[in-house]
């Protein structure tokens, strides 16, 4: 059978190359197209589009980059028309999916959605497209079962969330040799994670790098992101004891101390690693202005939102300064508030259920086509 599958951030990249070796797993005869990224491409199938040119963050960033928005759009419904596939799967990124589930539902091609739009956060009308449109929703966060069944009347299937997954799939890392490899020293790691697109990893990088004086026992480490070049880094690392790693997230946090982290999917990825963090957000004045007004949540890190409590601290925007990043990480590196939040960490960590969800969604999507 034919498998079409969107995804348009790095996330989503990640979480798509899992659900593919599922899919392969359960029908050994599969076909897969796909909008993604590296890891998708490493497990077979047929590259369209790379996420690197998708990803805009931001209202006004959407606003300045429509043209090329809806050109991508119009070549992923040729695309499709081309393929003809048995199921189209979108992964999150809901701004490109819905678009295309309103044009693929009219032409009546299965629609599976995993990984849902974060309606209950802000643009909740989109129920009314999701119930139009979407014939499976595949849902990772426990709160939102209960928000599409109970709230809205719409069947859903919660799955697990699939980074339990990435997590307990990877292989291990020797710390020592870790260090070695990548010419680090015996201090402890506060790890950087300032996102994946450019806009946001120029603004959290310039501020996270501003305390980095202010704690000389401790090397800082840049997560680099896998769709960006080193010599987009290269001017942040002129610091003393500033270090980069590309494209190894994982391996880093597993040999941390503590992070400050960009908000979105990493918070979550950082907790599960047991890692002490502060989350960190600054967007464009525009784009703030009009977040702040639509979006009614307590929190923005998802560690918080599964809780329903502040587990970690949450600097967004002017608060997100030198001074306050400087109190928020003495906090963590050792003490009484570090100890609390790993134990809130292993609580969160059950309340996403074990592993298996991108087997559970593989065979859900699988067993609907051949029904």
């Amino acid at each position: 059978m034919k498998y079409y599958i969107i995804a348009g951030e790095a996330s989503g990249d990640l979480h798509g190359s899992n659900l593919m070796k599922a899919i392969y797993k359960e029908d050994t005869t599969a076909t897969i197209r796909f909008w993604g990224g590296d890891l998708m491409q490493k497990v077979g199938g047929t590259l369209v589009k790379h996420y690197r040119d998708l990803a805009f963050m931001g209202f006004l960033e959407v606003v300045l980059n429509l043209k090329t928005i809806l050109n991508n759009i119009k070549i992923c419904k040729a695309d499709i028309e081309n393929f003809s596939p048995d199921v189209i799967v979108f992964i999150d990124y809901p701004g490109f999916n819905m678009r295309i589930a309103t044009w693929a539902k009219e032409r009546n091609i299965p629609t599976h959605y995993y990984i849902s739009p974060q309606i209950w956060a802000w643009k909740e009308n989109r129920i009314k497209a999701i119930k139009r449109d979407v014939d499976f929703m595949y849902v990772i966060l426990p709160f939102e079962k209960d928000f599409y069944e109970k709230k809205h009347q719409f069947p859903v299937e919660f799955v697990g969330h699939p980074l339990i997954d990435a997590i307990h799939n990877r292989k291990g890392v020797d710390k020592e040799a870790f260090k070695t490899e990548h010419k680090l020293s015996d201090q402890p790691i506060i790890a950087l994670l300032p996102g994946s697109r450019k806009q946001e990893i120029i603004k959290m990088l310039s501020g996270m790098l501003s305390i980095v004086k202010d704690f000389p026992d401790y090397q800082f480490v840049i997560a680099g992101a896998p769709s960006q070049d080193f010599s987009f880094y290269a001017p942040f690392l002129k610091r003393k004891n500033v270090h980069f790693i590309s494209n190894k997230t994982y391996d880093l946090l597993s040999v941390s101390h503590a992070a400050l982290v960009t908000s979105g999917t990493a918070t979550l990825e950082t907790a599960l690693f047991k890692v002490p963090e502060v989350v960190c957000y600054k967007g464009s004045w525009v784009s703030y202005q009009i977040a702040k007004r639509i979006i009614t949540l307590k929190y923005i890190s998802l560690v918080n939102l599964i809780m329903d409590k502040e587990v970690v601290t949450e600097l967004i925007q002017d608060e997100f300064n030198s001074k306050n990043l400087k109190i928020e990480l003495n906090k963590i590196i050792v003490g009484q508030e570090r100890g609390k939040m790993i134990e809130n960490y292993t609580i969160l960590e059950e309340k996403l259920g074990g592993v298996g969800a991108s087997e559970k969604t593989a065979q859900l999507i699988v067993s609907s086509i051949r029904k």
